[in-house]
Order: C-alpha cells, then structure tokens, then sequence
C-alpha cells in the first residue's frame, strides 16, 4: 500500500505531514501539533464556529476559492492540495491588526473572547470574497456569512456593526495571501492520479490504520468504490466527522469525493439540472434557487455557511437521514438519482431510493454520482416551510415541500407532498396527494388533504417535538400553502413570515402606523 504525505499550504509555506490517522481533526492538528491555539474548540460537531478557519482551494475555472468550515470536523488528509488560513494569518506586519480585528476592537464586538476567532475567520471569508466596486455586503448577507458563530455573551449586534465597519479602514493587503502566488503553489500541490493516505499503526493493532482514498477522476472513484465497497464515502465530513469526535467510532477506509471534479459540475439543459453528488450545499442550493426561488429561505436556514460550504447535496441525499431538510423538496419536485456501479449507470427516482431507516437501495460496491431535478414548469406552484426551534442552525420538527401542477381551470393536474421528520426516511403523502389530484384548488380542497395527512404520518415524539405537534404543524403548513398560492387574494411573503427577507422590509413598513 503506498502511503502519500498530505501537503497544503500554510503559513507562508508548504506543510508536509505523514505519521498521524487519517481521521485526526484539522482542529486537532492545529491545536496540538502545530500550536496555533488562536482556533478554538467548542462544541467539536460543527454547530458554534469557535473552530472556524478558512480553506483555499482552486475552483473550476483555475481561480482561488476561499471558503469558511469548521475544522473540528474537517479531516486532515482533505487537506491536500488545498491551504488554510487560521486566525493567526490575519496579524499584519509590525503586528498591525486587520480591518476585521480593528472592527471587532471598535465595536467592542469581543467580550469574554472564546468565539472571537471564529467570527474574526468568517468575517475575514466575506471580507476576502467581497468582490471590489461590488458594494457592501448587505446586512442578510452578513447574518448568513456568520450563521455559524455562536456568541454567548456580546451578543450578535456589535459583531454584525463590526462586518460592516470593517469595509471602511484602508484596504488591508492580504496577509500571506498573494492570490497569484497561491494559486501557482496550488497548482503545484495537485495529484495526477489518487491520492492515497495510510498511517503507521500508531494506535496498535486492535485499532489498525484505515487508509484514506483521494481519486481525482470518476472512472478511478468507480473503480476503487468496487474494490472496497464496505469503505466509507466522505465528501464534507459534516456527518461522519461527528462519529469520530463524538461517538468516538472507527469508520474504516474512507474513499474522498472532494477531488473528483466530474462529481462537482453543475449544469442544465432545456428539461433538467443535473447537480454532481460532491457539489458543495452552496453550490447546489444556488443553483436549484436559481430555477426555484421559493427555496431561497431553505439555503439560508439549511445548517450554516461553514456546514454547506463542506458538506454535499448527495451526501444529504445518500445519508437518508428522516430529518435531511433537502429531500422533502427534492422528492416534491420529482428529483431523480444516477446511480453508478464501475462503468454502469442507472437512474433511479428519488422515492423509490429509501426503504427504510437510514437504508436505500444502493447496491454494494455503487454509489450516487448525481442528481437530476426538472427545470420549472409554468404551471407549478411550489413551496418549502423549515419548522424548528432557532432560526438558523438548527434541526427540523418539521420540513415540508408541495408542489402542486394546476391549469387554468384551478384543476390540479398532478401534486406532490412530501415531509421530514414526519416518518422513518423522507417520504410522500400517499394519501393527501389521492386527495388533490384531480381536485379543484381550494378552501376544501385544501381542508381535506390536511385531514387526509394523519392517515400519511404517524410521527414519534421526541426531545424536538411531540408527534401531536407534528401532525399539527403538519396540516397548518399545507393551510399556509393554500394561503400563499390560493387565485383568491393570496398572501404574500411578509403577510405568513415572521422573518421577511430585506426585500419586504419596505413593505411591512408601510403596514405598520
């Protein structure tokens, strides 16, 4: 077995590391190995951004990427061929401070100061991105670009005045970021072919060293995925990372989707958009908003920046977790998987892919290389509600999706309900949709499919919410539907949301004496 070292750029240099598990933290590394304890660890599952940092990486079109994640979770070897830019990066020369740390400082946007770092790396990834003559960023931007930071004790209005002072201080030149430079270093840093990674034993034999697997093309990833198909795929480790750091569990050989361009691609043509199963959550949820506004509050409420930034729409897909906030929509806008096995493909439609908790229809040795989504049709009325008790960051009571395809007449043509965590994987509303197809849209219409849900769901009780509420939240979601899309007098936006986006700040306004 050939052991590679795992090389990225760091500190003004090419860091080369061998010798430590594969699934040792970008956190632990830093923290421990390297002695850069300006990263903090907070909650080490990717929720309080005490351990944000900021990964580099070239994009499609061969520029630098600068990303926000969270480096509790990150493995190690995923590191390769990439750079990483902590909190330490951002001290000037003659120790001046960045703009974003003499924000931070003027307003007093910094108390005790654990979460301090963390925000200081998701503002200095929004400061760095901002592209020149393209404004300020606006204030929903700067609440998305920190939903990953969690503050305990200043509390959250002088850090989001800090993200916006901070665009006013002369121009910082980048610390240790000449992005020319870099991307020829990164450049240098590519592997032609896989990348593979395998510790000594340095654990002892009870434990073994599972070895990482980094292919940088499909046809290798389909091969080594029929060569070990007991091997775990990890794309943003935003879920298999929390088995290491906090179920303490040995996931066995990792084979890494992250270097796999072809997984990646994102494109469209008359009847489909087809995402790759490695395209980051924000990438994938651009693009299916771009064909479906009405899953704009969705992208924004769906974990954080630094969760989507890592993890991957088909590694949400493929978890088949009940409680997954994007396959309720998926399945309501009859989104398809392209399964591949070596050099076989098939394709399979998204709800026939669960048959039970945590289990699909994967066969072994295959695996989700895309998903295909219908482009819009004008005769859709289609929405997604996220029920949970934060705002941003936080798990889903309930989520829900309907798409209802309805003529001229008010006829319902064809409809689709779908719900999370409602049941033991994703699922449809058998039940409601018999109810709608056919149906005239309206009030009673409406009022029975809500009554037809409880034969649909019989929802579990559990620390996020009783199955009573569940169904309750369920029916009042499919109302609020009717509301918004009814011919009658529908209801906007900011007449059903209590948290209206900028762009319908002028008009609750205007209502309110």
């Amino acid at each position: 077995m050939t052991t590679q070292t795992i090389r990225f750029y760091h500190q003004g240099s090419v860091r080369e590391v061998a010798g430590v598990p594969a699934t040792r933290t970008v956190l632990q590394h830093l923290r421990e190995d390297l002695r850069c304890t300006g990263t903090k660890e907070g909650c080490a599952e990717g929720d309080c951004g005490a351990c944000t940092v900021v990964v580099g990486e070239l994009d499609a079109r061969g520029g630098l990427a600068l990303k926000a994640v969270n480096a509790c979770i990150q493995f190690l070897p995923t590191l390769d061929g990439r750079a990483l830019f902590t909190v330490e990066d951002l001290r000037g020369a003659n120790g001046a401070l960045h703009p974003v740390q003499q924000a931070l400082v003027d307003c007093h946007g910094s108390q005790c100061g654990f979460c301090t770092p963390g925000f200081a790396m998701s503002m200095w990834a929004l400061y760095e991105n901002q592209p020149a003559g393209a404004g300020l960023p606006t204030r929903d931007e700067i609440n998305a670009a920190l939903s990953g930071n969690l503050c305990r004790c200043t509390g959250y209005r002088p850090i989001v005045e800090a993200a916006q002072k901070m665009f006013d201080y002369t121009r910082h030149p980048r610390v240790a970021l000449e992005r020319d430079a870099l991307v020829a270093t990164l450049r240098t840093l590519q592997r032609a072919d896989t990348f593979e990674y395998r510790a000594p034993d340095v654990r002892g034999a009870a434990f073994g060293s599972p070895a990482f697997y980094a292919p940088v093309s499909l046809d290798a990833f389909a091969t080594l995925r029929a060569q070990h198909p007991d091997a775990r795929i990890v794309a943003g480790s935003t879920d298999v990372g929390l088995w290491v750091t906090k179920q303490f569990r040995e996931p066995g050989e990792l084979l890494y989707t992250g270097n796999v361009a072809e997984l990646k691609t994102v494109a469209r043509d008359a009847q489909m958009l087809t995402i790759g199963a490695a395209a980051t959550l924000e990438d994938a949820f651009a693009a299916l908003t771009a064909d479906y506004p009405e899953l704009a509050e969705l992208w924004t409420r769906f974990a954080s920046r630094p969760i989507r930034n890592a993890g991957t729409l088909g590694g949400n897909v493929a978890n088949g977790s009940p409680i997954g906030d994007s396959m309720p929509a998926l399945l309501a806008l009859d989104a398809e998987l392209v399964l591949r096995r070596e050099r076989t493909s098939r394709t399979l439609p998204l709800d026939a892919f669960y048959v039970g908790y945590q289990k699909s229809a994967l066969r072994a040795g295959e695996f989700v290389a895309a998903l295909r989504v219908p482009r819009p049709a004008g005769t859709l009325r289609f929405r997604t509600y996220k029920v949970a008790k934060r705002y941003d960051q936080d798990i889903s009571a309930v989520c829900a999706a309907f798409a209802l395809h309805i003529g001229d007449d008010r006829t319902i043509r064809a409809a689709r309900v779908a719900f999370g965590g409602m049941a033991a994987t994703p699922k449809r509303a058998a039940h409601a949709e018999a109810v709608l197809d056919g149906a005239s849209w309206d009030e009673a219409t409406a009022r029975r499919a809500m009554d037809a849900l409880a034969a649909d769901y019989q929802p579990l009780t559990d620390m996020r919410a009783s199955s009573a509420y569940r169904l309750k939240v369920a029916r009042n979601l499919l109302w609020r539907f009717y509301l918004e899309t009814r011919d009658d007098a529908p209801l906007a936006l900011c007449d059903v949301n209590a948290f209206a986006f900028e762009a319908d700040a002028a008009a609750i306004a205007k209502e309110v004496p």
